[in-house]
């Protein structure tokens, strides 16, 4: 069935929002929706699986536990491996940040 990656965004979502499109023993497919929205202070995701992440609409910063940061903007990617540890820092408020994420194991 087709689908607009683009359809159905809430204008001003109160959280960050986690869609999952695609789910299997080898990949799962996200979109995520962020405006504004930032990862808690206190903690840091610590993923099994690797992760591979695009901004599609608006900007980002990813945060990582050691100390570096990425800013992302429209059409940037960026791979992190699994079990390192990172945290959205800071998202667009003005306008959705519209993420495609990958989650997928290690070969």
């Amino acid at each position: 069935m087709k689908k607009n990656f683009f359809e159905a965004i809430p204008d001003d979502p109160e959280k960050e929002i986690f869609e999952t499109l695609i789910d299997n023993r080898h990949v799962r497919i996200e979109r995520i929706v962020s405006k504004g929205h930032r990862s808690p202070e206190i903690g840091w995701y610590d993923q099994e699986q690797n992760e591979w992440v695009m901004v599609l609409r608006g900007e980002a910063v990813l945060s990582f536990a050691d100390g570096t940061s990425v800013h992302l903007q429209m059409g940037d990617c960026i791979d992190i491996p699994a079990h390192k540890k990172h945290k959205v820092g800071w998202t667009t408020p003005e306008e959705e940040t519209i993420w495609l994420a990958v989650h997928y194991p290690n070969a």
